[in-house]
């Protein structure tokens, strides 16, 4: 450090001074004091700032803030008054001018004191402190003495603290900046924290590092054990289980007999070192092989096919520091939905993270704290990542991220870091960690041009054709033979995709089949887990909770709310995006053909056979359990498939629904559950599902009277029915009051709508269009013997292009006795260019109200859209209007019920019954599309004391382009001419 600017190491490229080298994440049962809890804190505003003498022991640090640790200090207050500096939030740029290595002057310093006792008899001469996580750069004083400095903000960080530790009182002081020249190398798409935000330890040393070499050989079942220990004095491997006692560590040792280690089987084996200084330190050893066969991922020799999310850490109180329980509630839910895999984006998480990964099962990614996006902008020009005043930074993360994880089976893959460019460094880093680590692979994305250094071709947001070519082998060549036959030879990784951003992601299912028709494809990971939304109060009155995002802390410059795009909201419920994914990615797939009247189970496990599935089936006729049962299916084997023919009972329930002649439709339903308790749910949980419909619907008859339409003044009657006869609005429906309908085009934009990383936004050319601001022009209103006719235009001020609509009504007796139906037919002919597709064709109406119960036949429960609608069954559903909205954390187009035949919207006033004929897409609201689309949060949302009822023909899709690619061509609503009809009717 330069002795003449004590501060010289903030903007200094080195990664720290004074560190101990890095070392693996581990227990011992030597002593050790935790340092978490109140420490004393003060936050200066820069350099010019700092407090000169707060690291002497004897300084009066009385008059300062207590503040947690770990915590991030720009969180504490939260959901109420922030108390030091704010979050920020950019995807891309960096917050401060790039000028590397130099950081702002005014540059928010935490300065942190804690007085600590030790007790007598700690072993204060073979002794480190422990920092887990420090953002951004920090240095430390014990008990005065400074002991170094370090960047690395998501990495484990220990000094030697022999010289200074005493026992009986200790201060420790350290002095955290919020900016550093490491900030450079930190720019991941999240928000900008600072502060000690994992744990803090003084422990005691005694076995200085240990390396598992834990390997399976899949042909003779045999596994091989090697542990590489560092120690002071001879230490012993013991594993009970195994008939090991009292072992030489470095073996190896040549086990029979072995269980491997796998996401679905994650056996581990309990073990302990003992050194002769009497230190025990405990182990859960996993044995397992990863391996590239022929161009496919395999793990034990087989191919493994990866389900997985991008996780952040995130908390919304608390942001990157979480605790175990939060932590175990991630993994839980991620086996709960059929995910197997994580890739740790974009730093190394909580090692304890790592521990229930292992012991839960899900095959991990750990990926290098790097991130350089920020420079893309420029050109990549000064990019660190080619840059050799840089190259020892970049080796020191690999090295701590790689000691730290390197004995969890868990971590099959490293991967360098994200959206760093390409360069010399990064090939270093690589060459390095095959240097320390051959049993693993190496992932880096922005190699995809050549992938010269890495293992596995990754590539992110690419669409399913380009998805389907690289399967098959059939991918633009790169620019160097020898890179391409390199590159052709790898397993593909789709390291994001499906990118979770508001209402969506749509096209899973399509991703989703052609990754398992192509062995090459080894999967992928959906961008990303959770929505990063910070909880806030609105106000002093009557406050609530809602969830801020970029912009919210009055950022200079932001990224808005692309910082919420995951599959959980904020509180870590999950969307219908995970529901969604659930379902694509469920593990075995199930099949029902009514025809042959047989049932198909086919297993994609890894080495999983599907003994450990319970299988039941249910036949339901409109909706009505009419019979249900358990199904046998033997247990069928990873990558075969079992069909089996359907039970009598399942016969027996068909024939009485039969014979019941509804006329509705009838569905068998059939479900796999597990039959036990497993480590990550409850028996009974609910692994995957099929439906198939086995018997058609009867077409109800078209009445054969007809009603004639009645004028009366400024009303024109039509059987139970009223409209103005100026609009040809409808205004009543028996003695429900009612508003509409007509004719709409337009949605609340949603995420996916509003951006778009690779092609214009669809919004631009909506709005062009005047999409958002359609007239309904009525060109007349004609009543006649047999209903009514109404012709309007739909156009926009300054377009000459229009839809043209005719709504003819006709009124009749329905199949319930003393019900008549009202049945409007639209015909919807376009005029002049339409270039653009539609955001949705449909009706819009609403009647009074601010809650109505809503029950309905068709797919549900929750919202569903053409292009995400796998997870949604057919059946028959209720629930209430205000739980039919979803709550993303930016409002926009949700809520939507697909396929519905028919529904009932109960109220105060009465009943109204929608029939579509033979199917509509629902939505009802509180608030208008208008309302909806000018919110930025919840709270902006009022309602006007009316539901606004959607009754759509059909949606555009909602695809992925906030980051990737928008709907596939069949999802995409044209505007052409098109006809559909809608039935009402009111009463119980």
């Amino acid at each position: 450090m330069n002795s003449l600017d004590p501060h010289a190491y903030v903007e200094d490229r080195s990664p720290g001074t004074g560190r101990l080298r890095p070392r693996a994440a581990f227990t011992s049962d030597l002593p050790a004091i935790a340092l978490d809890g109140d420490w004393r804190f003060r936050l200066a505003s820069g350099l010019d700032d700092l407090t000169g003498d707060f690291a002497t022991p004897d300084f009066d640090d009385t008059a300062w803030d207590m503040l947690a640790v770990p915590s991030c200090w720009q969180m504490t207050g939260l959901p109420g008054e922030l108390r030091y500096g704010a979050p920020a939030y950019t995807n891309i740029l960096y917050p401060f001018p790039v000028d590397p290595p130099r950081v702002p002057r005014q540059n928010p310093t935490g300065e942190y004191r804690r007085a600590f006792d030790v007790p007598d008899g700690f072993p204060a001469s073979a002794a480190v402190l422990r920092f887990e996580g420090v953002d951004s750069a920090f240095a430390v004083w014990l008990n005065g003495i400074r002991l170094g400095d370090a960047k690395g903000s998501r990495l484990t960080t220990e000094f030697d603290v022999s010289a200074g530790l005493r026992p009986g009182r200790n201060v420790l002081a350290v002095r955290v900046h919020q900016w550093s020249s490491g900030s450079y190398l930190e720019d991941q798409d999240m928000w900008w924290l600072s502060g000690i935000f994992r744990s803090v330890t003084v422990a005691a040393r005694g076995v200085e590092d240990f390396f598992v070499h834990a390997a399976y050989d899949h042909t003779a079942g045999q596994g091989t054990l090697a542990v590489d220990v560092t120690a002071p004095t001879r230490v012993s491997l013991s594993i009970p289980e195994l008939g090991i006692s009292d072992a030489d560590p470095a073996g190896p040792h040549l086990i029979d007999g072995i269980e491997p280690w796998s996401d679905e089987r994650p056996r581990l084996y309990s073990a302990e070192l003992v050194s002769e200084a009497g230190e025990r330190i405990p182990l859960r050893i996993g044995f397992r092989t990863v391996a590239v066969v022929d161009g496919v991922l395999t793990v034990n020799g087989r191919p493994i096919s990866l389900r997985g999310v991008n996780r952040h850490e995130w908390h919304p109180l608390t942001g990157r520091n979480l605790t175990e329980d939060t932590m175990l509630a991630d993994v839980l839910l991620m086996k709960q939905h059929n995910i197997n895999a994580v890739r740790t984006s974009h730093y190394p998480p909580d090692h304890r993270f790592l521990d229930l990964c292992d012991e839960h099962g899900l095959w991990v990614f750990s990926e290098g704290d790097l991130e350089t996006h920020g420079f893309e902008p420029g050109g990549w020009l000064r990019n660190p990542s080619d840059d050799p005043a840089w190259r020892e930074a970049y080796l020191d993360r690999t090295a701590r991220l790689v000691e730290r994880d390197k004995n969890h089976p868990s971590v099959v893959v490293w991967s360098l870091g994200n959206e760093s460019g390409t360069g010399a460094n990064l090939a270093a880093a690589a060459a390095w960690i095959r240097q320390r680590d051959d049993s693993r692979l190496i992932h880096y994305e922005g190699d995809f041009a050549s992938c010269a250094y890495v293992d596995l071709y990754s590539r992110m947001y690419i669409d399913v054709n380009d998805l389907s070519a690289v399967g098959r082998g059939q991918e633009a060549p790169t620019a160097d033979p020898a890179n391409d036959a390199h590159r052709r030879a790898l397993p593909f990784v789709l390291c994001e995709y499906g990118h979770a951003m508001g209402t969506g992601p749509g096209g899973l299912s399509e991703y989703q089949q052609v990754i398992e028709t192509h062995p090459r494809l080894a999967g992928g990971f959906i961008w990303e887990w959770i929505d990063h939304g910070i909880a806030r109060l609105t106000g002093r009155e009557d406050p609530h909770t809602f969830y801020a995002y970029g912009g919210d802390f009055g950022e200079e410059i932001h990224d808005g709310n692309f910082v919420a795009d995951g599959l959980l909201f904020p509180d870590r419920t999950p969307s219908p995006g995970l529901v969604e994914y659930k379902k694509v990615i469920e593990p075995v797939r199930i099949h029902i053909d009514p025809a042959t009247r047989q049932i198909s189970v086919h297993n994609l496990h890894h080495v999983r056979d599907t003994g450990y599935l319970d299988f039941q089936w249910a036949v339901e006729d409109g909706g009505e359990l009419a019979g249900s049962g358990r199904l046998t299916v033997p247990a069928t084997a990873p990558g075969a498939t079992t069909t089996v023919d359907w039970p009598t009972d399942v016969t027996a329930a068909l024939d009485a629904a039969r014979k019941n002649d509804s006329g509705d439709e009838v569905w068998l339903t059939v479900t796999a559950t597990l039959a036990a308790d497993e480590t990550w749910a409850a028996a009974g949980h609910e692994i995957a599902w099929a439906q198939g419909q086995v018997v058609d619907p009867t077409v109800p008859p078209v009445p054969s009277t007809t009603t004639p339409a009645i004028a009366q003044d400024r009303d024109i009657a039509l059987g139970p029915a009223r409209f103005d006869a100026r609009t040809g609005a409808l205004t009543q429906l028996g003695d429900l009051e009612l508003d509409g309908p007509r004719l709409d085009v337009w949605r609340a934009p949603i995420d996916n709508d509003l951006l778009s990383a690779f092609a214009e936004p669809q919004i631009g050319a909506w709005l062009a269009a005047g999409l958002h601001r359609m007239r309904h022009d009525v060109l007349s209103v004609e009543p006649d013997a047999s209903g009514l006719t109404v012709t309007a235009r739909l156009t926009a001020a300054g377009s000459a292009s229009a839809l043209g609509v005719v709504y003819r009504w006709t009124a009749g007796d329905g199949p319930e006795a003393g019900r008549t139906r009202l049945r409007l037919k639209c015909t919807v002919t376009p005029d002049g260019a339409w270039s653009v597709p539609l955001p949705r064709l449909g009706i819009v109406m609403s009647l009074p109200g601010t809650d109505a119960e809503v029950e309905w036949f068709g797919l549900g429960p929750g919202e569903a859209y053409r292009d995400s609608r796998t997870a949604a069954r057919t059946g028959r559903h209720l629930s209430t209007v205000s739980a039919m909205q979803t709550p993303y954390v930016r409002p926009q187009e949700n809520g939507n019920r697909h396929q519905v035949r028919r529904s009932r919207i109960t109220t105060a006033d009465g009943t109204l019954h929608i029939t579509g004929a033979p199917v509509i897409d629902l939505t009802v609201r509180p608030w208008s599309t208008a309302v909806l689309a000018a919110a930025a949060h919840h709270h902006d949302l009022a309602g006007d004391g009316r539901l606004h009822l959607h009754l759509d023909h059909a949606h555009h899709g909602l695809g992925s382009a906030a980051c990737g690619p928008g709907p596939s061509a069949a999802d995409v609503l044209a505007a052409v001419p098109t006809v559909f009809s809608i039935e009402f009717s009111t009463g119980r």
